[in-house]
Protein backbone atom coordinates (compact mmCIF):
# COMPACT_ATOMS: atom_id res chain seq x y z
CA UNK A 1 0.00 0.00 0.00
CA UNK A 2 2.61 2.64 0.74
CA UNK A 3 5.00 1.36 -2.07
CA UNK A 4 7.57 -0.75 0.12
CA UNK A 5 7.98 -4.67 -0.50
CA UNK A 6 6.73 -6.72 1.81
CA UNK A 7 8.35 -9.97 2.73
CA UNK A 8 8.12 -12.37 0.15
CA UNK A 9 7.86 -9.95 -3.05
CA UNK A 10 10.14 -10.58 -5.74
CA UNK A 11 12.75 -7.63 -5.62
CA UNK A 12 12.84 -5.06 -8.31
CA UNK A 13 14.84 -4.06 -10.48
CA UNK A 14 17.91 -2.06 -8.97
CA UNK A 15 16.47 -2.79 -5.56
CA UNK A 16 20.07 -5.48 -4.71
CA UNK A 17 22.25 -3.22 -5.29
CA UNK A 18 25.04 -6.53 -4.15
CA UNK A 19 22.77 -8.59 -6.95
CA UNK A 20 24.80 -10.24 -9.97
CA UNK A 21 23.21 -8.46 -13.17
CA UNK A 22 23.54 -10.26 -16.76
CA UNK A 23 25.75 -8.19 -19.36
CA UNK A 24 22.95 -6.43 -21.90
CA UNK A 25 23.31 -7.21 -25.29
CA UNK A 26 26.33 -5.15 -26.68
CA UNK A 27 28.28 -4.59 -23.67
CA UNK A 28 31.33 -6.35 -23.13
CA UNK A 29 31.90 -8.52 -20.01
CA UNK A 30 34.34 -7.68 -17.21
CA UNK A 31 36.27 -10.43 -18.35
CA UNK A 32 36.12 -9.35 -22.22
CA UNK A 33 37.13 -6.43 -20.58
CA UNK A 34 39.90 -7.71 -18.45
CA UNK A 35 41.90 -9.40 -21.52
CA UNK A 36 41.45 -6.43 -24.06
CA UNK A 37 42.98 -4.15 -21.98
CA UNK A 38 45.89 -6.77 -21.44
CA UNK A 39 46.35 -6.78 -25.11
CA UNK A 40 45.95 -3.24 -25.43
CA UNK A 41 48.62 -2.58 -23.00
CA UNK A 42 51.22 -4.92 -24.89
CA UNK A 43 50.21 -3.47 -28.12
CA UNK A 44 50.75 -0.02 -26.57
CA UNK A 45 54.10 -0.96 -25.22
CA UNK A 46 55.68 -2.40 -28.77
CA UNK A 47 54.28 1.01 -30.77
CA UNK A 48 55.56 3.78 -27.95
CA UNK A 49 59.25 2.88 -29.78
CA UNK A 50 58.37 1.64 -33.04
CA UNK A 51 61.50 2.56 -34.05
CA UNK A 52 63.37 -0.35 -32.45
CA UNK A 53 60.39 -2.61 -32.92
CA UNK A 54 59.08 -2.22 -35.69
CA UNK A 55 61.84 0.31 -37.97
CA UNK A 56 65.02 -2.03 -37.48
CA UNK A 57 62.98 -5.56 -37.95
CA UNK A 58 61.91 -4.52 -40.68
CA UNK A 59 65.40 -2.94 -41.85
CA UNK A 60 66.83 -5.76 -41.36
CA UNK A 61 64.71 -8.06 -43.46
CA UNK A 62 64.92 -5.68 -46.20
CA UNK A 63 68.64 -5.60 -45.91
CA UNK A 64 68.75 -9.23 -46.17
CA UNK A 65 66.67 -9.27 -49.05
CA UNK A 66 68.84 -6.46 -50.56
CA UNK A 67 72.31 -8.60 -50.05
CA UNK A 68 71.32 -12.00 -50.41
CA UNK A 69 69.10 -11.29 -53.34
CA UNK A 70 71.11 -9.05 -55.30
CA UNK A 71 74.43 -10.32 -54.42
CA UNK A 72 74.01 -14.51 -55.08
CA UNK A 73 70.99 -13.85 -56.57
CA UNK A 74 73.25 -12.38 -59.45
CA UNK A 75 75.02 -15.85 -59.19
CA UNK A 76 72.45 -18.48 -58.52
CA UNK A 77 70.04 -17.00 -60.46
CA UNK A 78 67.48 -19.63 -59.85
CA UNK A 79 66.52 -22.69 -57.50
CA UNK A 80 64.49 -25.51 -58.42
CA UNK A 81 63.27 -23.61 -61.19
CA UNK A 82 62.43 -20.03 -59.25
CA UNK A 83 64.34 -17.52 -58.89
CA UNK A 84 66.38 -16.84 -56.18
CA UNK A 85 65.42 -13.96 -54.63
CA UNK A 86 61.77 -14.99 -54.72
CA UNK A 87 62.54 -18.46 -52.88
CA UNK A 88 64.44 -16.75 -49.99
CA UNK A 89 61.31 -14.17 -49.36
CA UNK A 90 59.10 -16.79 -47.63
CA UNK A 91 62.14 -17.94 -45.31
CA UNK A 92 62.24 -14.32 -44.58
CA UNK A 93 59.01 -13.35 -43.63
CA UNK A 94 58.92 -16.18 -41.34
CA UNK A 95 61.73 -15.46 -39.79
CA UNK A 96 60.83 -11.63 -39.39
CA UNK A 97 57.15 -13.32 -37.51
CA UNK A 98 59.70 -15.32 -35.17
CA UNK A 99 62.17 -13.10 -33.69
CA UNK A 100 60.06 -10.30 -33.32
CA UNK A 101 56.88 -12.25 -31.33
CA UNK A 102 60.01 -14.40 -29.31
CA UNK A 103 61.96 -11.24 -28.24
CA UNK A 104 58.84 -9.07 -27.69
CA UNK A 105 57.29 -11.37 -25.18
CA UNK A 106 60.51 -12.61 -23.37
CA UNK A 107 61.38 -8.93 -23.11
CA UNK A 108 57.94 -8.10 -22.01
CA UNK A 109 57.53 -11.08 -18.93
CA UNK A 110 61.40 -10.02 -17.85
CA UNK A 111 60.58 -6.24 -17.62
CA UNK A 112 57.00 -6.77 -15.90
CA UNK A 113 59.18 -9.34 -13.45
CA UNK A 114 61.77 -6.31 -12.74
CA UNK A 115 59.17 -3.73 -12.23
CA UNK A 116 57.29 -5.87 -9.92
CA UNK A 117 53.86 -5.65 -11.92
CA UNK A 118 53.51 -9.20 -12.48
CA UNK A 119 52.62 -10.14 -9.21
CA UNK A 120 50.16 -7.48 -8.93
CA UNK A 121 48.64 -8.92 -12.50
CA UNK A 122 48.93 -12.45 -10.95
CA UNK A 123 46.87 -11.23 -7.83
CA UNK A 124 43.76 -9.11 -9.88
CA UNK A 125 40.40 -10.92 -10.82
CA UNK A 126 42.12 -11.30 -14.47
CA UNK A 127 42.56 -15.69 -14.94
CA UNK A 128 46.24 -17.21 -15.69
CA UNK A 129 45.09 -18.20 -19.32
CA UNK A 130 43.78 -14.26 -19.57
CA UNK A 131 47.45 -13.01 -18.76
CA UNK A 132 49.01 -16.08 -20.60
CA UNK A 133 47.16 -15.24 -23.94
CA UNK A 134 47.17 -11.49 -23.43
CA UNK A 135 51.17 -11.57 -23.54
CA UNK A 136 50.95 -14.11 -25.93
CA UNK A 137 49.08 -12.04 -28.14
CA UNK A 138 51.38 -9.06 -27.84
CA UNK A 139 54.09 -10.70 -29.45
CA UNK A 140 51.86 -12.49 -31.61
CA UNK A 141 50.31 -9.25 -33.71
CA UNK A 142 53.98 -7.55 -33.29
CA UNK A 143 55.23 -10.28 -36.05
CA UNK A 144 52.46 -10.37 -38.20
CA UNK A 145 52.63 -6.52 -38.67
CA UNK A 146 56.38 -6.92 -39.79
CA UNK A 147 55.76 -10.08 -41.82
CA UNK A 148 52.72 -8.44 -43.46
CA UNK A 149 54.34 -5.15 -44.28
CA UNK A 150 57.41 -7.43 -45.53
CA UNK A 151 55.30 -8.85 -47.33
CA UNK A 152 53.42 -5.76 -48.82
CA UNK A 153 56.79 -4.20 -50.20
CA UNK A 154 58.32 -7.56 -51.53
CA UNK A 155 55.24 -8.01 -53.55
CA UNK A 156 55.73 -4.54 -54.83
CA UNK A 157 59.74 -5.01 -55.35
CA UNK A 158 58.91 -8.82 -57.27
CA UNK A 159 56.52 -11.47 -58.36
CA UNK A 160 55.66 -13.40 -55.00
CA UNK A 161 53.22 -15.86 -55.78
CA UNK A 162 51.22 -17.48 -52.88
CA UNK A 163 50.06 -21.15 -54.82
CA UNK A 164 48.60 -22.31 -51.20
CA UNK A 165 46.94 -19.77 -49.10
CA UNK A 166 45.02 -22.01 -46.60
CA UNK A 167 48.18 -24.04 -45.79
CA UNK A 168 50.46 -20.11 -46.15
CA UNK A 169 47.95 -18.84 -43.55
CA UNK A 170 47.84 -22.02 -41.18
CA UNK A 171 51.29 -22.51 -40.99
CA UNK A 172 52.47 -18.65 -40.76
CA UNK A 173 49.93 -18.44 -37.90
CA UNK A 174 50.87 -21.37 -35.97
CA UNK A 175 54.67 -20.25 -36.64
CA UNK A 176 53.67 -16.70 -34.81
CA UNK A 177 51.78 -18.55 -32.12
CA UNK A 178 54.52 -20.95 -31.03
CA UNK A 179 57.38 -18.41 -31.41
CA UNK A 180 55.25 -16.09 -28.91
CA UNK A 181 55.00 -19.34 -26.23
CA UNK A 182 58.65 -20.16 -26.80
CA UNK A 183 59.16 -16.09 -26.11
CA UNK A 184 56.81 -16.17 -23.01
CA UNK A 185 58.41 -19.48 -21.21
CA UNK A 186 62.34 -17.97 -21.94
CA UNK A 187 60.46 -14.71 -20.34
CA UNK A 188 59.39 -16.71 -17.10
CA UNK A 189 62.85 -18.80 -16.83
CA UNK A 190 64.71 -15.67 -17.20
CA UNK A 191 66.24 -14.43 -14.38
CA UNK A 192 68.26 -11.01 -16.72
CA UNK A 193 68.25 -9.68 -19.84
CA UNK A 194 71.43 -11.84 -20.69
CA UNK A 195 69.33 -15.25 -20.31
CA UNK A 196 67.24 -13.61 -22.97
CA UNK A 197 69.91 -12.47 -25.34
CA UNK A 198 71.24 -15.89 -25.13
CA UNK A 199 68.74 -17.83 -26.33
CA UNK A 200 67.68 -15.39 -29.04
CA UNK A 201 71.40 -15.26 -30.03
CA UNK A 202 72.87 -18.48 -29.70
CA UNK A 203 69.57 -20.72 -29.52
CA UNK A 204 66.94 -19.00 -32.08
CA UNK A 205 69.23 -17.44 -34.44
CA UNK A 206 71.52 -20.19 -35.57
CA UNK A 207 68.62 -22.52 -35.81
CA UNK A 208 66.67 -20.30 -38.03
CA UNK A 209 69.86 -19.17 -40.16
CA UNK A 210 70.45 -23.26 -40.52
CA UNK A 211 67.12 -24.24 -41.14
CA UNK A 212 67.15 -22.97 -45.06
CA UNK A 213 66.27 -19.70 -45.36
CA UNK A 214 68.81 -18.90 -47.70
CA UNK A 215 69.54 -21.80 -49.25
CA UNK A 216 67.87 -25.36 -50.30
CA UNK A 217 68.81 -28.40 -47.68
CA UNK A 218 68.41 -30.69 -50.67
CA UNK A 219 71.61 -28.88 -51.72
CA UNK A 220 73.86 -30.08 -48.82
CA UNK A 221 76.38 -32.41 -48.90
CA UNK A 222 76.24 -35.45 -46.12
CA UNK A 223 75.67 -35.66 -43.43
CA UNK A 224 74.44 -31.76 -43.25
CA UNK A 225 71.56 -32.56 -45.37
CA UNK A 226 70.44 -35.38 -42.29
CA UNK A 227 71.04 -33.03 -39.52
CA UNK A 228 69.35 -30.38 -41.40
CA UNK A 229 65.86 -32.50 -40.59
CA UNK A 230 66.51 -32.82 -37.28
CA UNK A 231 66.08 -29.09 -37.30
CA UNK A 232 62.78 -27.72 -35.90
CA UNK A 233 62.52 -25.07 -37.88
CA UNK A 234 63.06 -26.50 -41.26
CA UNK A 235 59.57 -27.96 -41.37
CA UNK A 236 58.00 -23.89 -40.81
CA UNK A 237 60.10 -22.54 -43.53
CA UNK A 238 59.44 -25.33 -45.80
CA UNK A 239 55.49 -25.11 -44.50
CA UNK A 240 55.85 -21.23 -45.34
CA UNK A 241 58.01 -21.64 -48.51
CA UNK A 242 54.95 -24.63 -49.53
CA UNK A 243 52.51 -21.60 -48.88
CA UNK A 244 54.33 -19.22 -51.64
CA UNK A 245 55.48 -20.98 -54.19
CA UNK A 246 54.72 -24.80 -53.74
CA UNK A 247 57.40 -26.36 -53.25
CA UNK A 248 58.95 -27.74 -50.27
CA UNK A 249 61.42 -30.57 -49.06
CA UNK A 250 58.95 -31.85 -46.29
CA UNK A 251 56.25 -33.58 -45.79
CA UNK A 252 53.37 -30.74 -45.13
CA UNK A 253 50.59 -32.74 -43.49
CA UNK A 254 53.52 -34.17 -40.73
CA UNK A 255 54.97 -30.90 -40.76
CA UNK A 256 51.62 -29.09 -39.69
CA UNK A 257 50.47 -32.04 -37.47
CA UNK A 258 54.18 -31.76 -35.60
CA UNK A 259 53.47 -27.74 -35.47
CA UNK A 260 50.35 -28.03 -33.90
CA UNK A 261 51.03 -30.60 -31.50
CA UNK A 262 54.54 -28.61 -30.74
CA UNK A 263 52.54 -25.45 -30.17
CA UNK A 264 49.81 -27.45 -27.91
CA UNK A 265 52.47 -28.45 -25.83
CA UNK A 266 53.72 -25.14 -25.42
CA UNK A 267 50.91 -23.52 -24.41
CA UNK A 268 50.01 -25.85 -21.66
CA UNK A 269 53.20 -25.84 -19.84
CA UNK A 270 52.89 -21.98 -19.95
CA UNK A 271 49.52 -22.10 -18.94
CA UNK A 272 50.62 -24.51 -15.54
CA UNK A 273 53.63 -22.15 -15.11
CA UNK A 274 51.12 -18.88 -14.52
CA UNK A 275 48.84 -20.84 -12.56
CA UNK A 276 51.93 -21.98 -10.52
CA UNK A 277 53.32 -18.58 -10.05
CA UNK A 278 56.76 -20.14 -11.32
CA UNK A 279 59.41 -17.90 -10.77
CA UNK A 280 56.46 -14.84 -11.52
CA UNK A 281 56.06 -14.28 -7.68
CA UNK A 282 58.42 -12.97 -5.16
Amino acid sequence: MNGKPEIGDPPHDGQARGATRRPRSGRLTPGQIRFITLVRREITRFVKIKRQTLGAPLLETFLYISVFGAALGSRIKQLHGVDYVVFIIPGLIMMAWATNAFSNNSSSILQQKFQGAIQDQLSSPASPAELLLGFSLGGFLRGMMVSSITFVVASLMIDLPVDHPFVLLAGIFLVGFFFSQLGVLVGVRAEQFDDVAFYQTFVLQPLIFLGGVFYSAALLPEPFQTLTQFNPVYYMINLVRYGFIGYSEANIALSLGFLTVATAALLAVNLRLFRSGYRLRA
